[in-house]
């Protein structure tokens, strides 16, 4: 039986899913880090993504060392990983973890990449393997489920390419983590996405003293 497709992505509680200003595909280089722009963008990031760091299973996986919180925080996290089969995202987020992921890219599964660019399987040590998909999202989806089996495909990103899958009717259900930050200004989650095609069926809610899990199904009107 194939798993579901879903997302996850933290939130601020203005609405807003990324910062306002997506920096350029070298953002990480070493030139950039004193850009103004750049640092602006990376600061409102570790912002949104600040109740994920002290979390022991995100510790773990990126390696930061021993310890770490424990609690419906950390159970969210290592539940959404543990769930997950192969993932699927777009090509800026590709080429932007290429630059910020470490050797061993926290993925541990077979991710397939929407991109227009022909590149070979690109593995990396732990179990994931980044492979390059030029006919579509619909491609990259079956691609991905039948990598996964059993288990749930991740739209892991970035933002356009979850509202293209949401709005293609392609996702099941999807996570919201409403951090306590204001932006003010950004991405917006459902900015391309006809309200008028989804019918949302909330299926849970559970909260910590630094964020808000919000769990919703995915129906067509």
């Amino acid at each position: 039986m194939a798993g579901k497709v879903f997302f996850s992505v933290t939130m601020s509680l203005d609405g807003f899913m990324a910062p306002e200003a997506v920096p350029t595909e070298d953002a990480f280089s070493p030139e950039k880090q004193d850009d103004p722009g750049v640092r602006r963008w990376m600061s409102k990031w570790a912002e949104l993504q600040a109740w994920a760091f002290p979390q022991r299973w995100f510790r773990e996986n990126l390696k930061l060392g021993e310890g770490g919180e424990e609690g419906i925080d950390n159970d969210i996290a290592r539940a959404t990983f543990e769930r997950t089969g192969a993932s699927v995202m777009g090509k800026r987020m590709f080429d932007l973890g290429e630059q910020a992921w470490p050797e061993e890219a926290p993925f541990h599964t077979p991710v397939f990449v929407v991109t227009r660019a022909e590149r070979d399987p690109w593995e990396r040590p732990g179990g994931t393997t980044f492979h390059f998909v030029n006919d579509g999202i619909e491609s990259a989806l079956d691609q991905a489920r039948e990598a996964a089996g059993e288990r749930d495909v991740r739209i892991a990103g970035g933002s356009e390419t979850i509202q293209e899958y949401l709005d293609t009717g392609l996702v099941d259900e999807f996570s919201v983590t409403l951090a306590p930050v204001l932006f003010g200004t950004g991405i917006r989650l459902f900015d391309r996405v006809d309200p008028d095609r989804l019918a949302l069926n909330q299926v849970r809610a559970a909260a910590s003293t630094r964020v808000t899990h919000l769990t919703y199904t995915v129906g067509k009107r």
